[in-house]
């Protein structure tokens, strides 16, 4: 089986502040603010969600499809993707836009400013399911708004069952949109904080929307996750990760578990605990597609932290 991944490819500029923005910062000056932040720390990486869970899947062993829409600067994640053994197949070049790139600073408090370039992903609507005759499973994941709704639409047309990820693509839907991403996906995936924004958006409780689909999942951070299925809720608990080094991508990472699980018909108590280990390991490294491991150093490691074999 091979998973269509629909969302973004980014560059990510990480940097760091040595100090907080509050010792910089006037709270009665905020309406003329005009400040400059010196960071000796500076990095790029390679980041996007489609990007991440792509890495991930194929990590697990998974089969990932990327689609994307990307910039004319796009040759050295190319050369990363090639690396990996990840198709470009579904990758689309804009040639007059830059590739999503992300400016993240970040304090000594672990407060961050960003600034996001879309870029080319505000074309992802130009690519299209039925390009990729070759997917049996999909995902919705954050990209640009038009290319999200025409691909759910078209994976519901193609009878190609997905997840549904807004992320932090959630606010540019209203109420309308959401619910009818719901009625069009096989499964909707959220963190806590997104969790509470379509619910408040659609009316509908987590026992609601898991109704309306095969599952809702709900991930909590350090708490674990929930899995909302139509009659039960399963409690998926997190690992211990020897070190927190980076919280970003953990969300992505959890994504692959998901449908590594959902593509080899496995039970939500199984899927769940992938998906849970995958996002711990994350966390205990820096950027999104810097940490590595081999299926069986995997499997040895699940094992350790749930007391089953995989």
């Amino acid at each position: 089986m091979s998973a269509l991944i629909c969302g973004s490819y980014a560059y990510d500029t990480i940097m760091v502040f040595h100090d907080k923005f509050q010792n910089h910062i006037l709270p009665d000056k905020v309406h003329m603010l005009n400040v400059s932040f010196l960071v000796p720390d500076m990095r790029r990486e390679f980041g996007g969600c489609a990007g991440n869970i792509a890495y991930n899947l194929k990590l697990l062993g998974g089969t990932p499809l990327p689609m994307a829409t990307v910039g004319s600067d796009f040759a050295p994640y190319a050369e990363w993707m090639d690396e990996c053994g990840i198709s470009r197949d579904y990758i689309k070049v804009i040639d007059d836009s830059f590739t999503g790139q992300a400016f993240i600073t970040t304090d000594l408090s672990d407060n961050q400013i960003t600034a996001f370039h879309p870029g080319a992903m505000s074309m992802s609507h130009e690519n299209h399911v039925a390009d990729a005759p070759g997917a049996t499973i999909g995902i919705v994941s954050p990209d640009g708004r038009d290319g999200m709704i025409e691909h759910a639409k078209e994976f519901e047309a193609a009878d190609i069952p997905f997840i549904f990820d807004p992320g932090q693509g959630l606010p540019m839907f209203d109420g309308e949109d959401l619910l009818r991403f719901i009625e069009q996906a096989t499964w909707v995936t959220v963190n806590d904080y997104e969790m509470q924004l379509l619910q408040d958006r659609t009316g509908l409780s987590a026992h609601e929307i898991a109704q309306r689909v095969k599952a809702l999942i709900v991930t909590l951070g350090g708490e674990g996750s929930h899995i909302y299925t139509k009659d039960r809720r399963i409690e998926i608990p997190s690992i211990k990760p020897a070190q927190l080094a980076d919280p970003t991508g953990c969300g992505d990472a959890y994504r692959a578990g998901l449908l590594y699980g959902l593509m080899n018909e496995l039970d939500w108590e199984t899927t769940g605990r992938i998906a849970s280990l995958a996002g711990g390991i994350k966390i205990e490294h820096n950027g999104t597609q810097q940490h590595s491991y081999t299926r069986e150093a995997f499997d040895l490691r699940f094992t350790k932290e749930f007391g089953r074999s995989l």
